[in-house]
């Protein structure tokens, strides 16, 4: 298991990096309709929690395997078995979400994390034997890995046995998280791993394709209870339409910028970029909950008011877009999207849902819609002003 080439030429995801992606699709669609249920039963803000922590062993298992993959995919039969170990801890996590963000319970969640986590652990410990260049950085992610997988079963231990207060359970949480993100920049700094700037780029923005692709599912099983009740009218249009147009302009927004390019010359941003996509993930899966209550307003009243219901689309856009342009301006020369654009309808995604009880969530939802085409319209036509004064190189379009 040697260290893949850093500029090695025309990489891209492999057959089994998309395989393993599949199985996150169970995951993330588990962890988005139970948001969706706390949405509509007007509980948004109190399954918010659970669902970010949910997310995040979700956003963490994919990480390690894809910055792993990126360094040392060779391809061979251990690594491939490996990997089918990692992919059954993550089924197993799928299926203990619904468990985890209803009750709090993380049973299951646990143990699929320590079935990933012996993938990953061999993983490394395969590196470490087999590249001793490395050996320090391979071990030293072994090492963190398996520690915190202790940590985090003994934080479950503890709650199970009533050792540890309800109220201490999330502080535990955001400390062992913390310890988590810390492993990659203290095994790294015995010696980087080569791993491969524009397939990370790649990697990331399949990843966002999926959930963007989540999104719809989600919008789709509020479409299939709408078409249950017979209620196809034109909220129904509207909202149907206008949910499509939105995670359309939120692609286009996201594959702007030329992310491997960046990630080239700007690798010690690797981290902040990175670790940023958590927000825009979770983003993403969060809207596709929105979407799908919203949807399903238009067959049947649900709990939660027409002002949350704005709110579950609006916060969802707002955070994606201002964590977007963040993350892309660290590894870019000069932003594609306008650092006074992005603001303005940050604000305004955030102000629109104000008026959901007198307009109604479809109008709503069709003006958050139109802000994000607008943005994309304003995008494209400053690249091609300034592409005409020779002033930029890359063409949105």
């Amino acid at each position: 298991m040697n260290a893949r080439a850093i500029d090695e030429p025309h990489r891209v995801s492999s057959q089994l990096e998309l395989l393993f992606d599949l199985t996150f699709v169970v995951a993330v669609a588990a962890v988005t309709a139970q948001f969706a249920h706390d949405i509509a039963d007007g509980h948004g803000l109190a399954g918010l929690v659970p669902f970010l922590q949910v997310f995040f062993a979700i956003w963490w298992a994919w990480m390690n395997f894809t910055w792993f993959a990126s360094s040392y995919d060779t391809d061979d039969v251990a690594y491939r078995l490996l990997t089918m170990v990692q992919m059954a801890g993550v089924l197993v996590l799928a299926a203990g979400v619904p468990a985890a963000a209803s009750h709090s319970d993380y049973r299951v969640i646990t143990l699929g994390y320590l079935v990933m986590r012996l993938g990953l652990v061999a993983q490394w410990l395969r590196a470490g034997l087999e590249d001793p260049v490395r050996r320090r950085t391979a071990l030293r992610y072994a090492g963190g890995i398996t520690l915190l997988q202790m940590g985090w079963l003994s934080r479950l231990a503890l709650v199970e046995t009533g050792i540890l207060p309800s109220s201490f359970g999330l502080p535990f949480f955001v400390c062992l998280a913390a310890l988590e993100l810390a492993v990659p920049w203290w095994a790294e700094r015995a010696m980087a791993t080569n791993w491969h700037p524009h397939h990370i780029a790649e990697r990331y923005g399949l990843f966002t394709i999926i959930l963007l692709g989540e999104s719809v599912l989600a919008a789709s099983r509020g479409v299939g209870r709408a078409l249950d009740a017979d209620a196809v009218g034109g909220r129904f249009v509207v909202i149907a339409a206008a949910g499509l147009i939105l995670l359309f302009a939120l692609w286009w927004l996201y594959f702007l910028g030329p992310a491997g390019d960046g990630l080239t010359d700007r690798r010690h941003r690797s981290y902040l970029w990175g670790y940023g996509h958590y927000g825009i993930f979770a983003a993403l899966a969060a809207l596709g909950a929105g979407l799908e209550v919203a949807v399903e307003t238009s067959g049947h009243d649900v709990v939660a008011s027409p002002t949350a219901l704005g709110y579950a689309v609006a916060v969802p856009v707002a955070a994606y877009l201002a964590l977007l342009w963040s993350v892309h301006v660290l590894v870019v020369a000069e932003s594609v999207m306008s650092p006074a654009a992005v603001p303005a309808c940050v604000l305004i995604v955030l102000v629109l849902p104000l008026a959901a009880p007198w307009i109604g969530v479809a109008a709503v939802v069709g003006a958050i819609a139109a802000v994000c085409v607008l943005l994309v319209a304003v995008t494209i036509w400053t690249a091609a002003i300034g592409g005409s004064s020779g002033t930029r190189g890359h063409d949105p379009n």
